[in-house]
């Protein structure tokens, strides 16, 4: 059924190109190009509406299916960085941000415009069309009006206030509106989302087996519509919407000990849980691709010998060290290792060599600085697996850390990898996991990336979610939090723990809830821990207001925060641009070619 939908979607691709591409961008766009129908015949044929339906939900694969360094959002946020050979354009995050920058500035820009002009294509034109019950068309609006929404909704936090166009624009003339206020926005996402929630032809939700599924559904513009809330501060509102979309018929996976880990398998990617996701076959521009930005060099080459692990993007250890104890105690360092944080940086790689170093080895630690006089040359690995043995079961199904096995799938076969430092190799006998940089070493990511022969292909199966019911239920606990039920935010942060394995909220001393502040402290490390690798924590930290802290703190030896190794030293370090950077800048185009464009403060 998913490839039905999914072949559809790429026989829209050219009937797609008839649409524009970003507001004043769009003029560049031949609206009738070789090869696909004119935008007339477009809507005079019902077949080739539908393909350009499909079209629209097209652009939401334009992130996520082509290039693993296009800046996926939880790189911005202080889960993870990305590798050293990508940083440089990343300006964001090194104070040389412009209105020119690719990721700092148009591509978003771009991406979500194209994908808003074609949703305003077919809310205006479809209606018209002959041959389509009236039914279908209602929910095919009101898809596309979720579609829309969702675009604008991420606009609206990384710029701050956009132009809000609802008709299709095909000339530069109708592409210079002015900007509306961020608060405008939010109210117009409400109406569009509660027209979608209205619409008595948009289901609930699909069943997995629905050959509609993977279309927006009455839970998603539920959902959204909460989150717009939860910006907006209408708490009362938000956790109505969460409480609606639990009524639709989601619930969280809960099907065995390690449900989280295979809650992102193939097998379960259109359970319950899942509210809006990308659907992906293996094919290019319709297959995953965060199996390579997230992976290893252990994975196997596809039959064109691509190599599927890339490892782009890795964790950031001290969003590794936040994750608690089973039973919910505070996890420290000193606890493993006594004296361990008094120690630089640099002397605690000691503790992550590998058994039995040799002769080269033990040289090349002790000029980087390790503190050998604390070696253990029977053992060393056996005390630092400690550190990751006792902790929340969320920590080693999303991260590979030291010593622990993951299956790699060299030459078609699965075998066990280990996670070694120094490296040594990755054939028989050794199995080391391999990296882009052996010669350091990096907690790597474990979620979204397959397993043994689970993968073989550049491209994933592997649908990746969007929206999702324990992202509902923690944003559900945040908002009764703010509204002082903190038994009923408890009550939700519990159902996502008990899933997870870890001592539920109020069990213990160390899990007793004290007061709102600490709630809403225990909320956000929460989804954080949930929701690691999934795009939706940049976007938290900003509505928190905790981005900056977060990612550009600086540390014990005075440096800013950026890609670090495990034991904390840093290969590169981040600095912070001025409030400035709270939003991305217009890009220059835009300003240039509208003068109704005005342009964020503290960007030139």
């Amino acid at each position: 059924m998913k490839k039905m939908i999914i072949k559809n979607m790429m026989a829209a691709a050219s009937v797609a190109l008839v649409m524009g591409g970003s507001l004043t961008a769009c003029v560049d766009l031949d609206l009738s190009p070789n090869n696909a129908p004119s935008e007339g015949n477009v809507w005079n044929s019902a077949s080739m509406a539908e393909q350009t339906i499909a079209g629209v939900y097209n652009r939401l694969y334009e992130d996520y299916t082509a290039d693993p360094n296009k800046g996926w959002f939880d790189m911005w946020s202080s889960i993870m960085d990305i590798d050293a050979n990508w940083t440089a354009g990343y300006h964001f995050l090194h104070a040389n941000n412009t209105p020119t920058s690719d990721f700092g500035s148009e591509r978003w820009w771009k991406n979500y415009y194209s994908g808003i002009l074609r949703a305003n294509d077919v809310i205006t034109n479809l209606p018209a069309v002959a041959g389509i019950s009236e039914a279908k068309k209602s929910r095919y609006v009101s898809e596309c009006k979720f579609l829309r929404s969702w675009w604008y909704y991420r606009l609206n936090i990384l710029y701050g206030g956009v132009p809000y166009y609802t008709e299709p624009v095909k000339s530069i003339d109708g592409a210079k509106k002015a900007r509306s206020t961020q608060d405008e926005i939010w109210n117009y996402l409400i109406q569009d989302l509660t027209s979608c929630i209205d619409d008595p032809n948009l289901p609930n939700k699909y069943g997995a087996d629905s050959e509609d599924y993977g279309h927006v559904t009455k839970g998603a513009a539920y959902a959204l519509r909460g989150k717009v809330y939860m910006w907006k501060k209408e708490w009362r509102k938000a956790a109505d919407d969460f409480e609606e979309v639990s009524k639709c018929g989601y619930k969280l996976y809960t099907n065995g000990s390690d449900a989280y880990k295979q809650l992102f398998k193939a097998a379960n990617e259109r359970c319950d849980e899942m509210i809006f996701s990308l659907q992906c076959i293996n094919e290019e521009g319709f297959g995953g691709i965060k199996n390579r930005g997230y992976g290893n060099r252990c994975l196997p080459p596809d039959n064109e010998g691509k190599g599927l692990g890339w490892n782009n993007y890795v964790i950031n250890p001290q969003f590794v060290d936040s994750y608690e104890n089973k039973d919910g105690s505070p996890f420290n360092w000193d606890d493993i290792i006594p004296g361990y944080s008094a120690m630089s940086t640099n002397a605690r790689q000691v503790y992550f060599l590998r058994n039995e170093i040799n002769a080269t080895e033990r040289a090349n630690a002790e000029a980087s600085g390790a503190d050998m006089t604390q070696y253990k040359n029977s053992g060393n690995e056996e005390r630092i697996k400690a550190a990751y043995a006792n902790r929340d079961p969320r920590l080693g199904f999303s991260v590979i850390t030291p010593y622990s096995t993951f299956i790699g799938g060299i030459e078609g076969e699965a075998l066990p990898y280990v996670m070694r430092f120094p490296y040594r190799s990755r054939g028989r006998g050794t199995q080391d996991i391999e990296t882009d940089t052996n010669s350091k070493m990096y907690y790597l990511n474990r979620k979204f990336v397959g397993e043994g022969t689970e993968t073989m292909t550049y491209y994933s199966e592997i649908d990746l979610p969007f929206i999702r019911y324990a992202d509902v239920l923690l944003n559900w606990a945040e908002a009764l939090n703010e509204l002082n039920d903190i038994g009923g935010a408890v009550s939700k942060v519990n159902d996502v723990r008990n899933r997870a394995g870890v001592a539920p909220l109020n069990s213990n001393a160390y899990t007793t809830v004290n007061g709102k502040e600490d709630m809403h402290r225990r909320i956000m490390n929460e989804r954080h821990w949930e929701l690691v690798g999934e795009d939706v924590i940049y976007f938290d930290e900003i509505r928190w207001g905790t981005w900056k802290d977060l990612k550009f703190y600086t540390d014990k030896e005075g440096r800013m925060n950026g890609m670090r190794q495990v034991w904390g030293s840093p290969t590169y370090s981040y600095t912070w641009g001025g409030n400035n950077y709270w939003t991305l800048p217009i890009p220059a185009r835009e300003i240039q070619m509208n003068p109704n464009m005005e342009q964020n403060e503290g960007w030139k």
